[in-house]
């Protein structure tokens, strides 16, 4: 199988998703455990079940590939987040460790998937380490920016680097504010989604001004998402392809601003799958290529 992604932003070839029938089991699996996992409330299964049918449907319209994790006792509710387990490179796939200690059974449940499609195990992080996806942004092919944040330690940091050293030409750590405290989810990727090589959705005030500068020096083009739509995930934006992109609806401010600046944008409802859970359309894909 053909496995590799080190982009944001090509054209999205191959992903692996979890079907919100298979993260969320059924609605007493969902009444006994949305509290553990920290959602905001509680979901509707059958109501999840339809959103993630629409946003599958637009998925599989523009993607050629789309693999599925199965239903594992091992991953909780907030497998149907794919995108947190790992990170598939030119050299294969680096397994991580969850610094939420309730999704940790997610890595091995993915890890078995990984080496039943042939895709090979570059490493893992171990010990004290913690790292999760969305603390991973590639702003190109070479350069990997990573969050320190409440989730991701600079142990975590050190074995990624270690084995990403051949990778990539620059590696970029990016220190997170403590914004709404630690048992709130603050990724790198929850303020800043890249949708072509010059242009990304931000959340400028809570990113470091440093990274900020690099940015702009690297000539990307910033969409400021304003204060209502980040709550709205309107931040969490998943490039289909350069400047095609899939994003939650409910946040026509940034659609806007993504469209004047050349952008295609599609829309999928997400309440119960996106809000409830806080993770929007990329959080819910697990890229193996693009091209």
């Amino acid at each position: 199988m053909k496995y590799g992604c080190q982009s944001m932003v090509g054209k999205l070839e191959t992903v692996i998703i979890k079907h919100a029938r298979d993260a969320f089991v059924s609605q007493e699996y969902l009444n006994e455990n949305w509290e553990k996992f920290k959602y905001t409330s509680c979901p509707d299964y059958e109501k999840a079940v339809k959103e993630y049918e629409t946003f599958e449907k637009i998925l599989k319209e523009h993607v050629a590939n789309v693999y599925y994790l199965p239903c594992d006792e091992e991953a909780g509710l907030d497998s149907i987040y794919a995108f947190d387990s790992c990170k598939i490179t030119s050299k294969g796939a680096i397994m991580l460790n969850f610094g939420k200690k309730e999704r940790r059974g997610e890595v091995q449940a993915t890890k078995k998937f990984l080496q039943e499609l042939g895709i090979p195990i570059l490493g893992e992080i171990t010990g004290n380490g913690t790292i999760e996806g969305g603390e991973v942004a590639w702003l190109d092919e070479r350069t990997l920016a990573v969050g320190r944040s409440y989730r991701t330690n600079d142990e975590g940091i050190r074995q990624f680097r270690e084995l990403t050293k051949d990778l990539v030409d620059e590696f970029i750590v990016v220190d997170l504010p403590h914004a709404n405290g630690p048992d709130e989810c603050l990724h790198l990727t929850s303020i800043i989604s890249p949708v072509d090589k010059d242009l990304a959705v931000v959340y400028s005030k809570l990113m470091p001004v440093t990274f900020r500068q690099l940015l702009i020096e690297r000539g990307i083009q910033l969409i400021e998402v304003p204060d209502d739509e980040y709550e709205t995930l309107g931040c969490n934006v998943l490039a289909l392809a350069p400047r095609k992109c899939l994003m939650l609806a409910g946040n026509p401010k940034t659609k806007a601003m993504l469209e004047e600046a050349g952008a295609t944008v599609y829309e999928y409802e997400g309440e119960e799958i996106s809000l409830k859970g806080t993770g929007g359309a990329t959080c819910m894909t697990l890229t193996v290529t693009r091209i």
